[in-house]
């Protein structure tokens, strides 16, 4: 794959509304000016949007203002001319229903926000879970230049001499509260040594995966993925950034022309190396779909399924970002995968340069973080996809992160409707299940919950808790948290709530899963099972109005990226009409 820069100098976007003598360059011009800027910022130079997600109620970002300022030095430096904005922030930890449901609402923000700005290209400031995927989406709608920064991860939690990982011991704490073996008064002094620190969080939850994803993707710097937020390092990082989008502006490299097919196959192959979150699945389809890229589930298993887990991370392994980043990083594993011969190098980059020549000349400083592929977590690390009578159109489950002994399985079904009567009914004694069953959540899909909530790794009961089993097999048309572990079949689809198979299964049914081969199968005859889709009718309830209702009413299935059925392989003009 070749990239041919365009010719500098040249007009750029900016220039209709800040070049010229016009009425309307005039009008532009004076009002930007009673902020103190001086005429030779709008002397034709690359105009420059920050993209910021910051906010108090997404403390994950809660840092970005700092790195947006380092983000400008380096614009200045390069000769551009920086305009911060803010766009809509979706806060995995305080958002409800679910920061899912407002990831294509802060894409369609980025979008236009993006599109209706004197901008020639953008710099997206990412933490959070949603936050990444979210601007990506929007910045390849309208497709200017562009290239994201992370606002990297926090620094390890200590707890009793044990490291704690956000996320991964919260799950892993409570479970341990219910199963006798913590006490409540421990529980919260853990509290305090979960978030020490400025960051995302330090497992290999979504918003390292979705940030490692940037990155094998070509649009983030080389090495953005894993240095810690607050590590000085990481502030160079927004400096580089901002230098480098000028040029990219100079040379028109555009999103495009970096997400491409082969981009995506080497973060699916990434995704795998480092047991990378199961929400990676729905946010890459999401983000090929806005550039037309016919990305599928088969895809994710095709080049995922025999890539080796190497990255010995929570919550698959037993290390943190920390040390992930001290190992290397992320560069460390792309190189493997080339020298595997499991990367397309010639993908281009928003470095200009193809991913293999960043990465080339990297080195392994930690082989117990980074390990050697012979002591590789799991030999089949990606994304496993599921099919079968239950899941037509696929689920998912992560390979790395569930109990080898129940890859293959059969048990007897015990049902939830929705995750209200599992609230209710889980802590039951007189429920009638042990750790032979299936648990089986229903109506927390994309139009169930509203949202698609992270809902999916469901707590076992405490009775079975009690008896020492920590996993059991957990199957629902929800999400689950990257930091959270466990045998948990995901994203099925159709889903329950727009009459899938899993909104017919009873308590008592028979299910079988069958991961070697791929297979998730209902063990009613096929005219039982369509005498009770037959029969069936919704239960969820349908929004009224509002943001809520549009979301219902166009949300796609999982199996393709949860996007909105208008956004998908659509630009429009980037340039808007001037209405003065």
């Amino acid at each position: 794959m070749t990239f041919q820069p365009a010719k500098w100098p040249r007009k750029l976007r900016s220039a209709e509304w800040f070049g010229g003598t016009s009425r309307d360059n005039i009008y532009h011009r004076s009002w930007m000016k009673n902020q103190g800027l001086p005429d030779d910022l709008f002397d034709g130079r690359p105009v420059i949007g920050i993209c910021n997600t910051w906010s108090q109620l997404t403390p994950c970002n809660a840092h970005l203002r700092d790195l947006a300022e380092r983000v400008k030095h380096g614009i200045y430096e390069a000769g551009g001319f920086p305009v911060e904005f803010p766009v809509f922030s979706t806060g995995e930890s305080t958002l409800r229903p679910t920061a899912m449901m407002f990831r294509n609402l802060a894409s369609m923000d980025v979008e236009e926000a993006i599109r209706g700005a004197p901008l020639d290209g953008v710099v997206l400031l990412v933490g959070c879970d949603k936050t990444t995927p979210s601007l990506l989406m929007g910045a390849a709608s309208v497709n200017l230049p562009a290239i994201a920064v992370s606002g990297g991860p926090m620094l390890n939690g200590w707890f009793h001499g044990e490291r704690v990982g956000s996320g991964t011991h919260l799950w892993k704490f409570s479970e341990a509260v219910k199963a006798g073996k913590m006490t409540r008064e421990e529980f919260l002094e853990a509290e305090v040594s979960m978030s020490r620190s400025p960051g995302s969080c330090n497992t290999m939850g979504t918003a390292s995966t979705m940030a490692s994803m940037a990155e094998a993707l070509g649009m983030a710097l080389s090495g953005n993925a894993a240095i810690p937020a607050v590590d000085s390092r990481r502030r160079v990082m927004a400096h580089l950034t901002g230098r480098r989008i000028v040029q990219m502006v100079k040379d028109d490299l555009k999103p495009s022309d970096i997400l491409t097919r082969q981009a995506f196959e080497n973060a699916i192959r990434t995704n795998g190396a480092i047991g990378g979150s199961t929400n990676a699945v729905i946010h890459l389809l999401a983000i090929a779909g806005r550039v037309g890229i016919d990305l599928t589930l088969d895809d994710w298993d095709e080049f995922g399924r025999d890539v080796p887990t190497i990255v010995d991370l929570m919550p698959s392994g037993k290390y943190l970002m920390e040390e992930f980043f001290y190992a290397g990083g992320l560069p460390v594993v792309i190189k493997r995968l080339g020298e595997a011969g499991m990367l397309n190098k010639q993908a281009i980059t928003a470095s200009g340069e193809t991913i293999w020549d960043q990465v080339k000349s990297v080195k392994n400083w930690n082989e117990d973080v980074i390990v050697p592929v012979e002591r590789a977590l799991t030999d089949q690390g990606g994304i496993a996809v599921l099919k079968g009578n239950l899941s037509p159109n696929g689920a998912v489950l992560k390979p790395s992160a569930a109990s080898p002994n129940l890859l293959k399985h059969r048990g007897r079904a015990v049902v939830f409707e929705d995750i209200d009567d599992y609230k209710l009914r889980i802590n039951d004694e007189d429920l009638d299940i042990d750790e032979t069953c299936i648990m089986v959540l229903k109506n927390c899909g994309p139009k169930g919950y509203p949202g698609l909530s992270e809902v999916g790794n469901m707590g076992l009961p405490p009775k079975v808790l009690r008896k020492g089993i920590t996993d059991m097999i957990r199957i629902s048309d929800a999400r689950m948290s990257g930091t959270a572990y466990g045998t948990v079949v995901l994203h099925t689809a159709p889903e329950a709530a727009a009459g899938g198979p899993l909104a017919v299964v009873r308590s008592g049914d028979f299910i079988e899963l069958d991961v070697p081969d791929r297979r998730l199968h209902l063990e009613v005859s096929d005219e039982e099972l369509q005498k009770r889709l037959d029969a069936w009718t919704p239960t969820h309830i349908v929004p009224e109005s509002g943001y809520a209702r549009l979301f219902h009413d166009h949300v796609q299935g999982a199996d393709t990226g949860a996007d909105f059925d208008f956004l998908k392989g659509c630009r429009g003009s980037a340039v808007p009409k001037d209405s003065h």
